[in-house]
């Protein structure tokens, strides 16, 4: 199956590496973005937060986020803002067709479904 799409994230991330070798092994077409190298722009943010909403972009287990200071009613706004400044408050990794965020994360099931697998 040739589907190309990009996935962000970084190369030590084990959920990373699990949902690369899922895409290889169902011969996905993908092209891998580093974050730490080639953090994304606000604009590819603000199209990200706008398909999938702020909340599921939130890496909430890294230290980056723990060290946020009262964010518990942050805006959209804000949290673009937030994402375009440090790259690591994105969960990983991050599905992308087009412009257009589909997936977050890494779900066996809910790539099946998008893929029709």
């Amino acid at each position: 199956m040739k589907i190309a799409m990009k996935v962000y994230g970084i190369p030590t991330c084990g959920t990373c590496k699990k949902a690369l070798q899922w895409l290889k092994a169902h011969q996905i077409d993908y092209e891998f973005i580093n974050t730490k190298e080639q953090p994304p722009d606000r604009e590819r943010i603000r199209d990200w937060v706008e398909s999938l909403g702020a909340k599921p972009l939130r890496n909430t287990s890294g230290q980056a986020y723990r060290a946020l200071n009262n964010h518990q009613n942050w805006t959209d706004e804000q949290w673009i803002d937030a994402f375009a400044e440090n790259a690591m408050l994105l969960k990983r990794p991050l599905f992308v067709q087009g412009d257009r965020a589909i997936a977050v994360g890494f779900k066996e099931a809910v790539l099946q479904e998008i893929f029709g697998l």
